[in-house]
């Protein structure tokens, strides 16, 4: 038996919220003219709008499709809303709920919030106050999410990967705008391939800025950065006590890129075990908290990144084949820096007045012998590399112009032997600290033991 039979038929503008145009909602009530009238009130102002009389009826869409908010009714004939939303919650669904009811006393608003409502709403109630509901409930939600991914971005390393463009006048850097503008307008998987330091990430972010994904979420992630014992946690949630310290239950990566675009930077650097579960994840598009016995659809676009070679890991039995090939769609290759010495100056002066802006120092003057020696030198830590010379040439008053004797290459045109004298060095620079040296050169420590291993170093 529903709460309420009617509903009123005022119908004022909705509250000018950017997230309410493109919002999936779902409603639950077993009263027609309250299902029609939500309906009607939604179906403009949303993406999409579903309405079912039970949850039994509404558990079958949440497990086919995502939906971004669900208007749940409390008082129905069989399972109350409270107690559906209560199984749901300890089963690691996190989408908000806004509970209507008519008969609010505080004992059921207590339980509303206990069982992880995000709002409460009396019946009768006037258009405007459930549209205002609904805003509050979506632009909270977006503010978590946005916080949740920042104070990521800020642990994560002390020198994250700048937002920028695509920039560069050479042939290949054309290549690769053209590809990245033919991907974006897809929801196809790319795999972004590159030495470290050939900006994996901005390429990546300009994919999701040119998409029908970009008004939603980018959520970087470093796949070497976060230990093998909590990345499963860490990419699909987990719910209460689902191990040692789960107080709580906690929304995924892949949650918090609902509607957007989830980027795994340092693929190679998955474990084996959790590489089957994400190829279960592309295939299936749902994912399953851990300790939870429900999967949740996702609606993610995924872009994976790798400076590592990802058939020779492949043939090492360190990556599975399956996961390589549906990973591998789309390939967007980044080239070396030295590669492309006729985009070194474009960067160089991205780069001072990105950073002298932030600094607040006046911009540094990027003469002919200076542009002439950058575009002689290798770069083999590519545009990262520069980018680093300039900010310490900003901080210094003056550029310490490197020569092409300076990378180690005046004997040697072999690229894994440049690869080895450059980390070898910077790891002499850094007293042998391994953490340090992998983070000047921007790869996971993991990669940087790896290559030492190889090296007998």
């Amino acid at each position: 038996m529903s709460d309420q039979t009617t509903a009123p038929d005022d119908q004022p503008d909705a509250p000018n919220d950017p997230w309410l145009a493109r919002a999936h909602i779902l409603v639950v009530d077993d009263e027609p003219g309250m299902r029609n009238f939500l309906t009607r009130t939604l179906t403009p102002r949303c993406a999409r709008v579903e309405a079912v009389e039970n949850t039994a009826a509404a558990g079958r869409l949440i497990d086919a499709s995502h939906f971004d908010l669900i208007i749940l009714d409390n008082k129905m004939a069989g399972r109350t809303g409270l107690e559906w939303l209560a199984e749901l919650r300890r089963d690691g669904f996190f989408t908000e709920v806004i509970l209507i009811t008519a008969f609010a006393d505080l004992e059921t608003a207590i339980e509303a919030l206990r069982a992880g409502a995000a709002d409460f709403v009396l019946k009768p109630f006037r258009t405007k106050q459930i549209l205002n509901a609904i805003a509050r409930c979506l632009d909270r939600a977006a503010l978590r999410r946005e916080n949740f991914v920042l104070r990521r971005q800020l642990g994560a390393s002390p020198e994250p990967e700048k937002p920028g463009r695509l920039v560069g006048t050479s042939p290949q850097m054309a290549r690769i705008r053209e590809m990245v503008a033919r991907a974006a307008a897809t929801p196809t998987t790319v795999l972004i391939t590159g030495e470290s330091g050939t900006a994996k990430e901005i390429t990546a972010r300009a994919l999701h800025d040119q998409s029908p994904y970009s008004a939603k979420p980018f959520v970087p992630v470093n796949c070497a950065a976060i230990s093998s014992e909590i990345i499963e946690s860490e990419l699909f949630g987990h719910v209460k006590g689902a191990f040692t310290g789960a107080a709580s239950s906690r929304e995924g990566l892949f949650f918090y890129a609902q509607g957007g675009t989830l980027f795994l930077d340092e693929v190679a650097e998955l474990p084996l075990a959790l590489q089957a579960k994400l190829l279960r994840v592309i295939e299936d598009r749902k994912v399953r908290p851990v300790g939870s016995d429900r999967e949740v659809p996702i609606d993610v676009r995924l872009i994976a990144a790798t400076n590592a070679d990802l058939s020779e890991e492949v043939a090492a039995g360190r990556f599975r084949a399956d996961l390589f090939y549906r990973l591998d769609v789309f390939r967007i290759h980044l080239p070396p820096l030295r590669d492309r010495p006729e985009d070194v100056e474009a960067l160089a002066r991205m780069f001072m007045g990105q950073i002298s802006a932030q600094l607040g120092l006046p911009p540094l003057a990027l003469d002919d012998e200076t542009l002439k020696r950058f575009a002689a030198y290798p770069w083999p830590g590519n545009a990262r590399e520069l980018r680093n010379r300039v900010e310490r040439g900003l901080i210094m008053g003056a550029f310490d112009v490197p020569h092409v004797e300076d990378a180690g290459e005046a004997e040697t045109d072999d690229l894994s032997e440049l690869e080895k004298r450059h980390m070898l060095r910077v790891l002499d620079a850094a007293g042998g600290n391994r953490a340090e040296a992998a983070r000047r050169l921007g790869v996971s420590r993991k990669t940087l033991d790896r290559k030492c291993a190889e090296w007998n170093a």
